[in-house]
């Protein structure tokens, strides 16, 4: 059966084939809906970062609260609520923002370490390997402590040797379903989770480019909450938004150091596509059956904590 948006929750997780997302159909095929769901997020570009996709989830911007300043420095930090009003819920809530923050490695300028400090941050949680780390210290926001909780459970990020774009992008989806069955990762996320959970005051989690290992916390978070799948998607795929100067960027680097095809063949592993999020959920599908059993069973979080979680992302 079509798993349809109004009926997303954490108890309910769609099969790659058979998602009814709001914009999708069932039987509609994944490329169509890749199309639609990197076309809605580029569209953000020019309408304030996340307008667009806040008005689809029945969200409204309110003037009174000012949106998350853009960080020159950290360009994929965001709010996870997102922007306005924050995203509304199936069941009738508001994302709260302020809550949580999301982004990449924290290589702040004065100016942007100014700025982050104005949000009120206590804690900061670094979900990098060792090496990450030494090659890109983060700079933390005043007064908040920090804690390193390494995912890939591994002293290093290490690509294997590609071929092509498509084994870039079977590696990226293998990542994802990793983040469901491997037990460093999940130690980690489950770590994460609780500390969110039980923390005071504001909490940033980051990776390093903020769109992969973050992006699947940004994805658990947004459908604890109740946040519609076509929403959850669309905000996962804002990474390529957020991060488009850097991607271009590492690029041209690319094609000057290694050549074209070599650019070609690793441009995958530099931005985000609907099939790495969806082999995720898809994993978690396959091996829990539901998202409710995958945090619990999974992650070890208690049913309290999960309640905890969405108490503090919604209201």
């Amino acid at each position: 059966m079509p798993v349809s948006a109004k009926t997303w929750s954490p108890s309910r997780l769609p099969a790659s084939t058979t998602v009814q997302a709001g914009h999708g159909a069932p039987g509609e095929t994944s490329a169509s809906r890749r199309r639609f769901l990197r076309g809605s997020a580029s569209a953000l570009l020019v309408s304030g970062f996340g307008s667009t996709l806040l008005s689809a989830c029945g969200g409204s911007l309110d003037a009174d609260q000012p949106d998350t300043p853009r960080l020159a420095s950290v360009s994929n930090f965001r709010d996870l609520a997102g922007v306005g009003a924050g995203y509304q819920t199936v069941d009738g809530k508001q994302m709260r923002r302020g809550a949580f923050y999301r982004a990449n490695a924290l290589t702040l300028s004065s100016t942007d370490e100014a700025t982050l400090g104005k949000l009120g941050i206590a804690s900061v949680y670094d979900l990098r390997t060792p090496g990450e780390i030494a090659r890109a210290t983060d700079v933390l926001p005043p007064g908040a402590s920090a804690r390193t909780l390494n995912v890939l459970g591994t002293s290093d990020f290490v690509a294997p040797t590609l071929d092509t774009a498509a084994d870039a992008v079977e590696f990226m989806e293998a990542q994802a379903r990793a983040y469901v069955t491997g037990g460093a990762q999940r130690a980690a996320y489950g770590a994460l989770l609780g500390a969110l959970a039980n923390g005071e005051g504001a909490q940033l989690f980051h990776s390093n480019a903020g769109k992969d290992r973050a992006g699947w916390v940004a994805a658990l978070l947004l459908s604890i909450a109740n946040v519609p799948l076509d929403v959850i998607m669309q905000d996962y795929l804002l990474s390529n938004v957020y991060l488009a100067q850097s991607i271009s960027a590492q690029t041209t680097t690319l094609r000057a150091q290694d050549g074209a095809a070599v650019a070609t063949v690793e441009a995958p592993l530099l931005n985000v596509e609907e099939s790495y999020l969806q082999a995720g959920f898809d994993q978690v599908q396959a091996g829990y059956g539901t998202m409710t059993s995958y945090l619990t069973q999974g992650l070890g979080l208690s049913p309290a904590t999960v309640d905890a979680l969405r108490n503090r992302l919604v209201h």
